[in-house]
């Protein structure tokens, strides 16, 4: 499956608000797992001085991925492909 980088710019977002989106990112993707879409949230970075946060997530196709943000009601400015080259 490919990588999908989803990019937000949060403006005055909370360390909660925050927790609460990723809990929601996390959840949706499982109800989507086990209704056959395969979509796995894998982390986000978090830039406070920026308010920018880049969530990474592995699926079948970016429209998988902007329909999960959007049902879970995350706001985003753009889903890319990716590639996590953590070790």
């Amino acid at each position: 499956m490919t990588v999908y980088m989803v990019d937000r710019d949060l403006p005055g977002v909370t360390l909660d608000a925050l927790g609460a989106a990723q809990a929601k990112a996390i959840a949706t993707a499982e109800e989507y797992q086990r209704n056959g879409r395969d979509v796995r949230y894998i982390r986000s970075t978090f830039v406070p001085g920026e308010s920018h946060c880049m969530c990474l997530f592995e699926a079948a196709s970016a429209k998988d991925v902007t329909d999960l943000n959007d049902e879970a009601g995350i706001p985003y400015t753009r889903v890319t492909e990716a590639l996590d080259l953590t070790p």
